[in-house]
């Protein structure tokens, strides 16, 4: 079990943004069924479009360029019992070549990968409907690793290993950054680890995260992350060297 928390003190466990942010520029309208607002789903998707693109979507236009639906367009993922469609305006205006922009970030590796990290209650909800064959690559982080490793040792070095310099400190019942970095699953690890317990008690990613219940604030000093922030990180674990755990242990 791990101790409580003190101060800003919280263990990283995360995956995958995209791209550093960029200046937010005009965008394009998006319409889409109300389960998916209502879940959550879009407030965790756009936000990482946008990081990547600088691109706002306006989920309130009266003539959208792009639609999600369960009826037409090009198949876009499964959950919830359902197909999900998309579709986007073939005009060639500024507005629509955004939201083709959009489709065919959803349609990339990184799109894929962002819709089946959302989760509800540490449950899948969405899988990717893959439309093209494009090669699988090693996602390539681009924050400040300098940033990251500095934001690291200070907000997780009390209960993780992260490094060196704090080699000798930590929780023992707590993986260490390189321990988690050997892990096939450490992006997703690092970039989901706000919804991870015992996190979302103690951390609020800015955009994403839900607000602190009322009834159970939090215990103590909340931490306040900004998705650049969160790409910082990942770009500082990407670099680190993994943890040799050895073989895998084989029963006769």
């Amino acid at each position: 079990m791990m101790r409580k928390f003190t101060n800003s003190a919280l263990a990283i466990l995360a995956c995958l943004l995209p791209v550093a942010a960029v200046p937010q520029e005009a965008g394009f309208g998006l319409s889409s069924p109300a389960a998916l607002q209502e879940n959550g789903f879009l407030r965790f998707l756009l936000p990482r479009f946008s990081l990547k693109t600088g691109i706002r979507i306006d989920l309130q236009a009266n003539n959208p360029e792009a639609i999600i639906s369960t009826e037409d367009g090009v198949p876009l993922m499964n959950g919830l019992g359902l197909v999900f469609y998309l579709q986007t305006t073939v005009a060639a205006t500024p507005r629509g070549k955004k939201a083709q922009r959009f489709a065919a970030w959803l349609d990339s590796d990184t799109g894929r990968r962002t819709v089946a990290q959302f989760k509800i209650d540490g449950v899948q909800v969405f899988t990717p409907i893959e439309t093209l064959q494009a090669a699988e690559q090693a996602t390539v982080f681009q924050g400040s690793a300098a940033l990251g490793e500095r934001f690291s040792f200070t907000n997780c070095g009390r209960c993780h290993v992260v490094g060196d310099s704090n080699r000798m400190k930590g929780i023992g019942s707590t993986p260490s950054f390189p321990v988690l970095r050997s892990l096939p699953d450490w992006e997703e690890r690092f970039s989901t680890f706000y919804a991870r317990i015992p996190h979302p008690s103690i951390v609020q990613l800015e955009g994403v995260s839900k607000p602190f219940d009322p009834a159970f604030p939090p215990a103590n000093q909340p931490l306040w992350l900004t998705l650049e922030q969160l790409e910082d990180i990942l770009t500082f674990v990407s670099g680190l060297t993994p943890a040799d755990l050895g073989a895998p242990l084989v029963q006769h």
